[in-house]
């Protein structure tokens, strides 16, 4: 099998399966460190326009805007500012008190400390350097 990290674009779309993510950032490597450091995500591939990173079985993709070339998203994203605001990327069965503690460490933004939840989760609410609200939870 051919390494992920130098596999054709066309040979990475094929390997894609199921539900997927793809967020555009603003840096792919800070991004990354933030869910490599924070939420125990694992990097396939890293460049400077793109990255790989999975969570158990879960692959996720960060593209950086100049690889968007004619993305109809383009249009839409915010000159400045942060770009996720409107989703959550809940992230089950991961130690949210955990996460912040990285969280604040990386000098990252802690949106809402951990707490218990009527819904019967324990979680926080984690902004990436891009604005996207990370949720990890855990069952209390």
């Amino acid at each position: 099998m051919t390494s992920i990290e130098t596999i054709s674009g066309a040979e990475m779309g094929h390997l894609l399966n199921g539900f997927g993510v793809n967020l555009l950032v603003s840096n792919t490597e800070r991004t990354a460190q933030f869910l490599e450091g924070v939420l125990g995500f694992t990097r396939l591939r890293l460049s400077v326009d793109y990255a790989v990173l999975k969570h158990r079985e879960n692959l996720y993709q960060l593209h950086v805007d100049a690889t968007y070339n004619d993305h109809p998203l383009l249009s839409v994203l915010p000159e400045n500012g942060i770009r996720g605001a409107g989703i959550e990327l809940r992230l089950f069965q991961v130690d949210p008190d955990e996460a912040e503690r990285k969280a604040l460490e990386g000098d990252y933004h802690v949106l809402q400390s951990t707490a218990d939840k009527p819904h019967g989760l324990r979680e926080c609410f984690l902004l990436d350097p891009d604005g996207y609200c990370w949720v990890p939870s855990l069952k209390i």
